[in-house]
């Protein structure tokens, strides 16, 4: 019968019916299972036995398969050398071979023989009068001897010794002991008492078979016998035999081995037994007494080591006056003495004197504070660590740095706080006239940024709470968040700059226009796989975000819940990562939880109020700086707001905190007052948007009231005076605001704009300007108490922006009231007084800041004593006015258009510049450098131009400059007077602004953004961030752009040649009214173009010649350009040219003289406007690069350079002195004077040059190289040589000028 093989789907019915199946059919099963005896449990029997007892171990055999595997290649047998070394006998069984080295457990178990104990003498304990016995202390034994040398524990050791005291006591009752002999005899005896010894000491008897034991003695007692038989001199002729023969390395080994045994310190002194053959004697001989130290000599023995080591580590000695300690015997792990590892317990050296000129290395204290080398601290500060230098106290960079990575908590922390503190000082700038370098830029390179991170991983709370005050104060600059709450009340002052780092992007061949979707998606892959650490060194704040800062700060917050004080340093690094940029903002709010977390557990609607001014934790309790935070998210754009307001419940806490006063919010009166400052401050930046203006209607009896509260005077002595001012302000801002979003609503009701119109109107706001025209009265009337005047001037820029703002937008509505109050226009000297001081910026490129200081006493423009904010919100509410009211400008004595220019170009400079000149009419600085931003009124001047030059105009400005140009009739008579270019540039300034405008068309969508910036139209913002702060919008250059962009157009950047022959439509009169406007620019506002280099300006005027053949022949360029050279090469501004620096946009200036030659050479005509422009970079305090390549690769020049010495713009002296030194030029000189190509009538100029360094050369009587030697002798000989052609040109070289 077949039987079936079970399968996988079988049930377990289905295996036991199979099982039934295969029993009842009696047929064999494939395998056997036998048990055989396991011999190493000593389990042998006969076969019989083993078949008996073969179910006891299952064993599975195959049949028809081999026991052992075949050998797939046939290979020699394996030999083994320690096997032929071995002793084998023949009668010796391998069984019982293998079955006595076996030493398996169950092989010694299996032979365990119980020892007969009936013959021995039970001993019974001491009787004593303790009830336990002593115990033992190793302070208690002094004088014991040591224990056998082994591997043993202490209470081993111990035991043991006072075992071998006990026997040495014993020892010494037996008359037959004595202490040795003299050493010099020590031989005779060993060799005496050698008899008496019951077994060798030198042989163990292996490799002698089972009965080694036996052999081994029977050697021994031959030896003895035969040492017995020998007379002493015997004994020593065989001892230098036996010493010749063997190797020296075993001689030493026997000896240090009896050394070790005879002076061990271990085992008891050696003693000897008296011979027989010596005479009895019941004396015992004195014990040899051990050796005492010396007093000046430390001896400490040796720890036990192994017997098998061959060597033996010799005591050390010192001297305990080297040493910090005495080491005692009884002390633990102490009895081999390393003096080296004791140096750090000596008194430290004197710290090095003040007067060293070596760099040292900065160390700090747990405060952070720097050390002097030289201060010798106490100890017990704990300052004085065991480093390279030990005499010096705190810690340096590399030692914190150490400690942060330490095993201990405690020191972690410390390390951790320490840093904290030297950031905070970092960023203060107290170290910047300490130390040579920037402490931030070293810590960031040594990786600060990522131990910061790890750190914050710590599981331990205090190691995490001082990561994130370490990391707050590397990010957080608190400095910079005064600034920017103090400048929140000012004329745009919800705008801020991102604080991003500018990004140099890599150089891309391909145009950015054609720039395909796959290239950018490929540039987005690159920046992910970057590196973090790439990242940080570009910018920290996207490196941490990449770390997910986020999510571990969240983990912080809603899992470990830290301290309040780690609360806030999250807080403020939330806000410092927001004010990254929109991306940053973005990524808060998309963190999982993040943003709930803490709006749930710091900016409750409900709480329950606390006793202490400083709670245990914060939690439940409302934080003003979450408000904060939330503020500063929504300033980065529009929709991050409406997110806030609409899905964080912004506008449930609004209401929360404004609803009622802050006296009544149950909470410290300081925090109140922030939460409700916050809020109305985060109020203010949702409408600027056009948001959360419902809100307005709903709580407009809460802000009247609010509004009428701010009449109460007062006083400087009054608690929270500053809390509340800020408060007042930031209510101002928020009408301001209001009153902005109100006045669109006309024009987004109309339906021209597909934006919905906002529901507070007009009429909303209308009711506020009484009140607030009140309060400026108040305010103004303020000024003239001295106690009350600080508080007026902080009050008193917000009122004029408020009413600014609504005059703005009142000109845009259907009824015009043109009220207006003659008080407006008063001021007082007190706010002239403070000096404007620019801020020194404190930061890394990765990490850019605004640059506060808390060490500078004054913050530049935002000090609290700063008058930029009144004199903005004053000149804002005078334009605003005049521009309603034209007659107002007469009945106060004001120009309209002088006052805009004063309030652009002041408001301008004070955002550009470090300082705001006393008078801007006067100085009209047009050197400012245009921020992303000011677009708009940087259009607005430009439109304003004409009325820029009227007091110049009106005044006989000409005619003076007429008058001036007389003492120069000697020299050059231009072609027509100053006072006639400037006459007709004055005619012509409608159309130089029409020229500007048109150049400019290109910001006409920066303008756009900037014009709805600054008239208010809120509901067309998109963010209250400005445009990152990579550069200037404009040039600083600006008024060359027509020149540059002509050049751009029509000529090659390399020089040599020109893309198209004829201009473009208009080209010529664009460069004339460029030309115009720098003209008077120059003339009379000289300072206007002073951050251009002199260098520059000749490269931008250079430019007319390489725009076309043509184009410097024309009549009305020939006049302006001579009359702009003339002013570059005056005496006051000749030396101002510096040709070595590179002008912007230049690779150097020989590149553009070299096009310039070029070009000269084609299409000059002999010009002489063109050559006092190749001649003016040919003097001698420039490079002679420039000189070599006119008369050597360009000579052919020479022939048409005929501008005369009449008419050169510079004096001939500059060319000549001092004399030229360069002999390559000086051989192209004589070359070019010997073939005929330089020659007085077609090049004076040159000529006279050549002519007079070549006298000035050869006749020369100072001491020279031999090589300048050698080059004068040869033009002497060649000169001589000449033929009779050019006989007159030796003479000329006689000739000295």
């Amino acid at each position: 019968m077949m039987l079936r093989r079970p399968k996988p789907t079988d049930s377990e019915s289905d295996l036991l019916r199979e099982q039934e199946q295969f029993l009842s059919s009696g047929t064999q099963s494939a395998v056997n299972i036998v048990r055989r005896p396991d011999k190493r449990r000593g389990d042998i029997a006969s076969d019989d036995s083993e078949k008996s007892l073969g179910n006891q171990r299952d064993v599975v055999t195959i049949p028809d398969f081999p026991d052992q595997l075949p050998t797939l290649t046939p290979a020699p047998p394996k030999k083994s050398r320690f096997k032929k070394e071995r002793v084998c006998f023949e009668d010796e069984d391998p069984e019982e071979l293998l079955d006595r080295h076996d030493t398996h457990i169950s092989a010694v178990l299996s032979r365990i023989i119980e020892r007969d104990t009936s013959a021995v003498p039970v001993s019974f304990p001491a009787f004593t009068g303790t009830a336990f016995p002593k115990v033992l202390h190793r302070s208690t034994i002094q004088t014991q001897v040591m224990a056998p040398r082994g591997k043993k524990s202490i209470f081993a050791s111990q035991i043991a010794a006072q075992n071998a005291k006990v026997r040495g006591a014993e020892s010494q009752k037996d008359p037959l002991v004595s202490t040795p002999q003299a050493s010099g005899s020590s031989h005779i005896v060993l060799g005496r008492c050698l008899s008496t010894v019951d077994g060798p000491l030198l042989l163990s008897g292996e490799g002698l078979g089972p009965d080694k034991a036996e052999q081994t003695l029977k050697i021994h007692q031959e030896n003895q016998t035969r040492l017995q038989g020998m007379s002493h001199s015997e004994i020593l002729e065989e001892q230098k035999l036996l010493l010749a023969q063997l190797d020296p390395r075993l001689v030493d080994f026997v000896r240090s081995r009896k050394s070790q045994k005879a002076l061990s310190p271990v085992s008891p002194p050696p003693q000897r037994e008296v011979c027989p053959d010596q005479p009895e004697s019941k004396t015992v001989q004195p014990q040899c007494a051990k050796p005492q130290l010396d007093s000046e000599v430390v001896l400490m023995m040796g720890d036990e080591e192994d017997e098998t080591k061959p060597a033996v580590h010799p005591a050390i000695t010192s001297e305990p006056c080297l040493l910090p300690v005495k080491p005692q015997k009884e002390w633990l792990h102490m009895d081999k003495l390393e003096p080296e590892k004791l140096e750090w317990m000596k008194d430290l050296p004197a710290p090095r004197r003040q007067g060293t000129k070596k760099a040292m290395q900065a160390r700090f204290d747990f405060s952070g504070t720097l050390i002097p080398p030289a201060e010798d601290l106490p100890v017990h500060l704990g300052l004085h660590h065991h480093g390279d230098e030990p005499e010096l106290a705190g810690y340096s960079l590399q030692e914190i740095f150490l400690l942060s990575r330490s095993k201990l908590t405690q020191q972690r922390s410390l390390a951790l706080n320490t840093l904290a503190h030297i950031l905070s000082k970092a960023h203060a700038g107290e170290y910047s006239t300490c130390l040579s370098g920037s402490v931030l830029a070293s810590l960031l390179d040594a990786g600060l940024l990522f131990l910061l991170r790890f750190s914050l991983d710590d599981s331990v709370e205090s190691v995490m709470s001082a990561a994130v005050r370490a990391l707050r104060a590397l990010l957080v600059s608190h400095e910079d968040e005064e600034c920017l709450d103090a400048t929140f009340h000012w004329l745009l002052g919800t705008a801020v700059f991102p604080l991003i780092p500018p990004v140099h992007e890599e150089e891309d061949e391909e145009d950015e226009e054609g720039l395909a979707k796959s290239k950018k998606e490929m540039t987005k892959e690159r920046e992910e796989r970057k590196l973090d650490h790439d990242v940080a060194r570009q910018d920290i704040v996207k490196a941490l975000l990449k770390m997910q800062l986020l999510q571990r700060l969240r983990y912080i917050l809603e899992v470990v819940r830290p301290v309040p004080r780690t609360v806030l340093d999250v807080l403020e690094i939330l806000i410092r990562i927001a004010r990254h940029s929109t991306f940053a903002a973005t990524q808060i709010l998309d963190c999982p939880r993040l943003m709930e977390t803490v709006i749930y557990e710091f900016l409750p609607c409900t709480w329950t109020p606390t006793s202490s001014p400083y709670p245990p934790s914060l939690y439940g309790l409302p934080v003003s700086t979450v408000m904060k935070l939330l503020r500063v998210l929504s300033s980065t754009g529009r929709h991050v707001c409406a997110r806030i307001l609409n899905s964080l419940g912004g506008r449930r806490c609004l209401s929360r905190f404004l609803a009622m006063e802050p006296s009544v919010l149950l909470l410290e009166p300081g925090e109140a007052i922030c939460c409700s400052t916050e809020a109305l401050r985060l109020w203010a930046v949702s409408a600027s948007y056009g948001q959360a203006s419902k809100l307005y209607i709903d709580l407009y009896p809460v802000l009247v009231k609010t509004l009428q509260a701010a009449q109460k005077p007062c006083g400087p002595s009054e608690p929270l005076q500053l809390l509340e001012l800020q408060r007042i302000t930031a209510l101002l801002s928020l009408l301001t605001q209001v009153t902005h979003t109100a006045g669109c609503h006309e024009e987004l009701q109309s339906g021209t704009e597909n934006l919905p119109p906002p529901p507070v109107t007009w009429g909303h706001v209308t009711g506020l300007q009484p009140t607030v025209t009140g309060l400026l009265k108040g305010c103004m009337r303020a000024l003239d108490d001295p106690g009350q005047r600080s508080s007026a001037l902080t009050l008193l820029p917000c009122y004029l922006v408020c009413m600014g703002a609504y005059y703005s937008q009142l000109s845009v509505q259907v009824s015009l009231d043109e009220r207006v109050c003659s008080y407006y226009c008063r001021s007082s000297s007190i706010i002239c007084q403070p000096v404007l001081r620019a801020p020194s910026p404190v930061a890394v490129p990765s990490l850019p800041s605004l640059g506060c200081c808390r060490a500078q006493s004054a913050r530049g423009l935002v000090a609290s004593e700063s008058p930029l904010p009144l004199f903005t919100a004053l000149f804002y509410l005078l334009d605003n006015l005049t521009s309603i009211h034209r007659g107002l400008a007469k009945n106060v004595g004001l120009n309209r258009n002088s006052l805009l220019v004063r309030f652009i170009l002041f408001l301008i400079t004070a955002v550009t510049t470090p300082a705001v000149p006393s008078n801007p009419s006067s100085a009209v600085p047009l050197h400012f450098m245009v921020s992303p931003w000011c677009e708009y009124l940087v259009h607005k001047l430009l439109r304003a131009l004409p009325s820029v030059f009227l007091r110049e105009g009106a005044t006989g400005g000409p005619e003076a400059a007429t008058l001036a140009e007389l003492q120069l009739q000697e020299k050059f008579t231009p072609l027509t007077g100053l006072g006639a270019l400037l006459r007709d540039a004055l005619s012509h300034l409608p159309s130089i602004r029409g020229c500007y405008l048109t150049h400019l068309a290109h910001m006409e969508q920066a303008v756009l953004s900037s014009a709805d910036r600054h008239l208010g139209r809120n509901p067309w913002l998109t963010s209250q961030l400005l445009p990152e702060l990579t550069g200037p919008s404009m040039p600083s250059d600006w008024p060359f752009l027509p020149l540059v962009s002509l050049y751009e157009q029509a000529g090659v950047r390399q020089g040599g040649g020109l893309q198209v022959v004829a201009l473009p439509a208009g080209a010529l009169q664009s460069v004339v009214y460029c030309l115009q406007w720098l003209l008077l620019l120059e003339s009379w506002r000289e300072q206007a173009l002073k951050t251009v280099p002199a260098g520059a300006k000749l490269a931008r005027l250079a430019c007319i010649f390489l725009c076309s053949s043509d184009l410097f022949l024309e009549q009305p360029v020939q006049e302006l350009t001579w009359a702009l050279l003339r002013g570059l090469t005056q005496s006051g501004r000749l030396e101002a040219i510096d040709l070595g620096t590179p002008p912007p946009g230049l690779a150097s200036f020989h590149d553009l003289y070299v096009a310039l030659l070029a070009q000269y050479e084609a299409v000059s005509f002999g010009d002489a406007l063109f050559g006092c422009f190749l001649l003016l970079p040919l003097q001698r305090c420039f490079s002679a690069t420039m000189r070599l390549a006119l008369f050597g690769e360009h000579v052919g020049i020479l022939r048409s350079l005929c501008v005369s010495l009449e008419q050169l713009p510079v004096p001939l002296e500059s060319f000549t002195n001092p004399p030229e030194d360069s002999l390559p030029l000086l051989g192209l000189y004589f070359r070019s004077l010997v073939t005929g190509a330089l020659r007085s009538d077609r090049c004076p100029v040159l000529y006279s040059v050549a002519i007079a360094h070549l006298n000035a050369f050869v006749f020369s009587q100072d001491a020279v190289s031999q090589e300048v030697e050698a080059t004068r002798r040869s033009l002497l000989r060649k000169t001589y040589y000449l033929t009779d052609e050019v006989h007159p040109c030796r003479l000329l070289l006689l000739y000295v000028l």
